[in-house]
């Protein structure tokens, strides 16, 4: 039996952030809450991390677009200043823009 530990996230870019080897994205999944007797959007902000081939792919995301991204999910430690800290990674396994900001866009691609 295969553990799996992964990810999927509908929602709008805020910010691309490009590397050398790696790119960073900043995503929105918006989700609704009842306060009162009002709906309220409660955005929930989320940093994926691209290697390979998507990061060139990213390279062609703009603020806004829609995108749908599946991926796996990986805890990481380091220490800083003699404490230990701990860390949930987002790695971005295939991604799909589904609106671009400007319009309608291409849903084929799955990384290799």
């Amino acid at each position: 039996m295969q553990n799996v530990a992964e990810f999927r996230i509908i929602g709008r870019v805020g910010k691309v952030e490009i590397k050398d080897k790696v790119a960073f994205l900043d995503v929105a999944a918006n989700y609704s809450r009842k306060v009162d007797d009002q709906w309220e959007d409660d955005p929930h902000w989320h940093r994926l991390t691209l290697f390979g081939k998507n990061v060139e792919r990213a390279k062609k995301i703009g603020k806004s677009d829609l995108l749908h991204v599946t991926g796996r999910v990986r805890q990481s430690s380091f220490e800083r200043e003699c404490v230990r800290e701990y860390r949930v990674d987002l790695i971005a396994e295939r991604f799909a823009v589904l609106v671009r900001s400007g319009g309608p866009a291409d849903r084929d691609y799955e990384a290799d």
